[in-house]
């Protein structure tokens, strides 16, 4: 009988963290990221420029609004594609480099702009705080799409650099489709979203 209040403390803790593991696993599981997929801001005329244009900045500049501290997003990790040495394929970390910043998150670029299964690996692999934003090639939106499980990703019309894809989790569908709305560059007669079937 002398062991048995300590037996009893003992079951009592050893219960608490079970019940206090399970709860946070469930959590885990049932709180994964939400991916919001974003084309790249808007690009010079000259097909060998690979930067941004001004407008292409001016929108940069935006997102820091858009999905900063004070935005209702909470995003916790960053990906655009690889910068080549000579500058190639910049455009995409530039548009989110701002925002990153004031983030305090590095941009991940160790996905090549054409490996669309690198980026849904490193999408499913992630497991920390905050949704994942991802910034790149509008041709290439709808098969990171399809990698990550949507059986039917929108297209992304060519002459806009405002709209947004949301992708919840088990990213099976783009759930909407929505626009930036940044000022002087996304009037609202051009910025309607797409109409999708969700």
């Amino acid at each position: 009988m002398l062991f048995s209040p300590v037996l009893s403390l003992f079951s009592f803790l050893a219960l608490t963290l079970f019940v206090s593991s399970s709860a946070i696993s469930s959590h885990h599981h049932h709180n994964r990221p939400t991916v919001y997929l974003l084309r790249h801001g808007e690009k010079p005329a000259d097909r060998d420029n690979h930067e941004l244009n001004k407008d292409g900045y001016k929108r940069a500049e935006c997102l820091r609004t858009v999905f900063g501290e004070d935005s209702p997003f909470d995003i916790g990790y960053i990906l655009a594609p690889r910068v080549k040495k000579n500058g190639d394929h910049r455009r995409s970390f530039d548009t989110v480099h701002p925002l990153a910043k004031d983030l305090g998150l590095p941009v991940d670029t160790s996905c090549k702009r054409n490996h669309a299964k690198c980026v849904a690996k490193h999408i499913k692999r992630y497991d920390g705080e905050g949704d994942i934003l991802v910034s790149w090639r509008h041709g290439r939106m709808a098969e990171i799409a399809e990698r990550l499980g949507v059986e039917e990703p929108p297209e992304y019309p060519y002459h806009r650099f405002d709209l947004v894809w949301t992708i919840p989790y088990p990213y099976d569908k783009v759930t909407k489709v929505w626009s930036e709305e940044c000022p002087g560059l996304d009037e609202k007669s051009n910025s309607s979203p797409l109409k999708i079937q969700v």
